[in-house]
């Protein structure tokens, strides 16, 4: 491979010209108790211009190196920067921290290049040495390596030859290098930090590199941020951004109607079309780069395959999986829980990323009568209308939903009818995220729905299926999806991280996929559109990713709430105008007076 750099090309978007010159204040709905109404005003006599965001599902940890929660690492990204970025029209890697990198022939040895002026909140320059100091810390602490530690995995080592230059040296190529989701913290913070697992991070004002800076955190009511001045990029068009808590997607979507939030995402089909006359409201509607899956415990354990939990045993028999995979009709799912807003399942990549996505072959299909002959042949009897095992223990299943998605309870509640048209008994269980994510870590569920966000680079969630994301013996050190644990997957694993042709590295990944799919540790229901809805009478625009048909919300970087652009009756932050960007280069462009013109340009994976 011969050395490659890369760098960022600016693009000015002509159809992302922004507001015109500061005008009157934006009337805002009132903001949970404890949280101050504009927060800091502006000083120039105007009232603060506020983003309000509805969250539904409970932020999991404010610490990055432990947050999963597709809400927690979407709050993260705000405060912490990575080392590159992904372009918000076409996902590219571009510049983050590090504005050009390079590899060495062999792909061994990667050198990145942190550019003078970019600094942390506090005022502290951004350096090498603050990466060198994450990813090490990722390589020796186990806890510290719980959310992300994918990544760092296969370093040899991490070095700052000096504030600028950061040189990574891997034991094999590494496809995933050029994006590195991974958020780059402070060192002269966190090197004060005893024990990563117990630091919450969330005493405001917390140092950080990103857009925004933390300013109040209510656990379970509000996160509120104040738009960081000083951001490299330029600061943000807008004064504040809260995140308000809802117990439920219908809330949420009430309190858009009301005025109460100006965006909001992780609509059900019924919410998201309750809004598409409301005036002020308009809709997105994008092709999502998540899916939706029902896990199945076939054999919770650690990484030293230490059994753990209370899974039923006898969903560690591939019959009895591919026998659930086979009861499920997936279009019916899609027609009927998710109203048609969303695609039909099969691996972990979805199709917004086609050269990675898994077309199996051959595919499971719907079939109840071929499943309970599978059943039948297997010794698995029907016992006044239950099926039993062969050891006479029935075949009744635990399955856990979230409390705060729409989508678990009807969705639960199919899987249940569809399970006993093969003998199988479902108690449905619906719970908080927080405890959802308990029992399936501890391994103490038969079946669970969950999901993930996926990267343009599917690295990482490929790596949730690997032997070594299993947890440790205290139950730490890993994130898995759903304890699997296949020699022949992790063998193909290898072969594609390591693959730098990215034709021959997209066969590899399928193929694991594939592997995947016919061991049935999960079935994956569906590829859900994102359905997103945001006051247009407040805000005039919000970036997607990708641009065209992406979504604002859960999107691999911060370029939704970063470039979102109030309406000209709402005004804009002073100063804030010839000197904004969008854009990883964070180079300032020069504007007239009445006219803001963005230059665009992109995280960690998610669970549900």
């Amino acid at each position: 491979m011969t050395s490659t750099v890369w760098r960022e090309a600016i693009t000015v978007r002509a159809h992302r010209l922004g507001a015109l010159a500061v005008a009157a204040g934006l009337a805002v709905a009132p903001l949970p108790a404890g949280a101050r109404q504009g927060g800091d005003q502006p000083g120039d006599g105007r009232q603060a211009v506020t983003l309000r965001v509805a969250l539904t599902q409970q932020v999991d940890s404010l610490n990055p190196f432990l947050s999963t929660f597709q809400a927690g690492t979407e709050v993260g990204r705000l405060m912490y920067d990575f080392l590159t970025a992904h372009d918000a029209d076409d996902q590219r890697p571009v510049e983050g921290l590090a504005d050009r990198w390079e590899s060495s022939p062999d792909g061994l040895t990667w050198t990145f290049h942190v550019p003078e002026g970019k600094r942390w909140s506090d005022g502290r320059p951004i350096t090498a040495r603050d990466a060198a100091f994450t990813y090490d810390l990722m390589m020796r602490d186990e806890v510290a390596a719980t959310a992300n530690g994918s990544f760092t995995a296969g370093f040899e080592s991490v070095t700052a030859v000096d504030d600028r230059t950061l040189v990574i040296r891997t034991r094999q190529p590494q496809a995933s290098m050029p994006a590195l989701d991974v958020p780059i913290v402070p060192e002269h913070v966190w090197s004060r930090v005893e024990r990563i697992g117990d630091y919450r991070n969330d005493a405001a004002p917390v140092v950080g590199s990103g857009p925004f800076v933390l300013a109040e955190h209510r656990p379970n009511e509000f996160i509120r941020f104040t738009a960081n001045r000083d951001y490299w990029r330029g600061a943000p068009r807008y004064d504040e951004l809260v995140f308000v808590h809802y117990k439920t997607v219908d809330a949420a979507a009430q309190a858009l109607a009301r005025g109460e939030v100006d965006l909001v995402n992780r609509l059900g089909p019924a919410q998201f079309d309750s809004l598409r006359d409301e005036p002020g409201v308009t809709l997105n509607r994008a092709q999502g780069r998540r899916f939706t899956e029902l896990v199945i415990n076939s054999g919770a354990a650690t990484r030293d395959g230490e059994p753990i939990g209370d899974g039923h045993p006898a969903l560690r028999d591939i019959v009895v999986r591919r026998a659930i995979a086979q009861a499920l009709d997936l279009d019916a799912i899609i027609a009927r829980v998710s109203g048609g807003y969303a695609e039909r399942g099969t691996g972990p990549v979805p199709p917004v990323f086609a050269e990675h996505h898994l077309t199996p072959d051959p595919p499971l299909r719907h079939d109840p009568a071929a499943a309970n002959a599978e059943l039948d042949r297997a010794g698995y009897r029907v016992r006044d209308g239950l099926r039993v095992t062969p050891e006479g223990r029935p075949l009744e299943l635990r399955l856990l939903g979230h409390a705060s998605r729409a989508y678990d309870e009807p969705a639960a509640e199919f899987v249940k009818r569809s399970l006993a048209d093969v003998g199988i008994a479902v108690d449905v269980r619906i719970v908080s995220d927080n405890q959802l994510n308990e029992s399936t870590t501890a391994g103490a569920f038969d079946l669970a729905l969950s999901g993930w966000g996926v990267n343009p680079d599917p690295d990482f969630v490929l790596s949730l299926h690997t032997c070594d994301q299993r947890p440790n013996a205290d139950g730490r050190g890993g994130t898995t999806d759903a304890f699997f644990c296949d020699p022949e997957y992790d063998a193909l694993y290898a072969r594609q991280r390591a693959e730098l042709d990215p034709d021959a590295r997209a066969a590899i990944v399928r193929r694991m996929q594939q592997r995947w799919y016919d061991q049935v540790p999960a079935v994956v229901l569906g590829y859900d559109n994102a359905l997103e809805a945001y006051r247009s009478d407040r805000f005039a625009s919000f970036p997607v990713q990708p641009d065209p048909g992406g979504v604002i919300m859960g999107q691999t970087g911060v370029w939704g709430y970063y470039g979102a652009v109030p309406t000209a009756s709402a005004g804009a932050p002073a100063g804030v105008g010839a000197g904004w960007v969008l854009g990883a280069a964070g180079a300032v462009v020069a504007a007239a007076v009445a006219i803001w013109l963005v230059a665009r340009r992109r995280g960690a994976e998610d669970r549900e």
